[in-house]
């Protein structure tokens, strides 16, 4: 039963990354990965396993970590566009007026790991994410509680998923946040949010959608099925206009 379970929920990935590759706009995303501080030795993993999901898909993905990038022209031309452990304040005042302004006409945004490792000065942004980083401990494994299975970044997954990783505590978490998993702190040593550590989730925001995953500090992480089904129903999600 749950073979089948986890086949029917790949299938409805499919269909729904079908039907939004199926509009004009929804064919393109930018992936962007400028860091200012921390740099993540993960990240040219992270973007080859975005540009396959992209190939798979029929999308087309385009990377950078220009944030000239950030301009009303270029950014009207993707449906969505993912913050790939971005560390420090990477736009400018004029660069982040824009990529308001796309999300308010209705942009997609997914966050990737460090994407709350960023912009600590910008309150908008610290509600389109949804965190800031706060600590972690030394990476080990850990038991994540998928807590909502129905959506699309999730019904794949375990309800008790276990896996290795860098594990955020955060602060400055936002209400009204639809979160999707959460980490059980007994299960490892170093968690500072208590018995309610959320890890990934998805919200409506100021016109647009926002969908966050903490994991993918790991080259391994982008080589684990479950976790690029999670990153692809993340993005189906922050592209889909319905």
């Amino acid at each position: 039963m749950k073979k089948y379970l986890i086949l029917f929920s790949f299938l409805l990935v499919v269909v729904c990354l079908t039907a939004f590759v199926s509009n004009k706009k929804a064919t393109r995303i930018l992936v962007f990965s400028r860091t200012l501080g921390f740099h993540h030795a993960s990240i040219p993993t992270g973007i080859a396993a975005i540009q396959k999901i992209g190939q798979d898909n029929n999308m087309q993905v385009d990377t950078t970590t220009d944030a000239g990038f950030f301009n009303e022209k270029q950014l009207s031309k993707y449906a969505a566009v993912v913050f790939l452990s971005t560390t420090g304040n990477v736009l400018n005042d004029e660069q982040q007026v824009a990529f308001e302004q796309y999300i308010k006409k209705g942009g997609g945004f997914v966050g990737i790991h460090a994407a709350t490792d960023t912009e600590y000065d910008w309150a908008w942004y610290n509600q389109l994410v949804g965190a800031y980083f706060k600590s972690h401990p030394k990476q080990q494994d850990a038991v994540l509680h998928v807590i909502d299975p129905s959506h699309i970044s999730t019904m794949h997954l375990p309800k008790e998923w276990k896996r290795f990783d860098e594990w955020y505590n955060f602060k400055s978490i936002q209400p009204n946040l639809h979160v999707l998993i959460t980490i059980d702190e007994k299960s490892y040593t170093g968690g500072e949010n208590g018995d309610y550590h959320p890890m990934a989730w998805w919200h409506d925001f100021d016109g647009g959608r926002a969908f966050y995953t903490e994991f993918g500090h790991t080259d391994e992480s982008y080589a684990d099925p479950l976790f690029i089904q999670h990153v692809t129903g993340g993005i189906a999600y922050a592209v889909n206009k319905k």
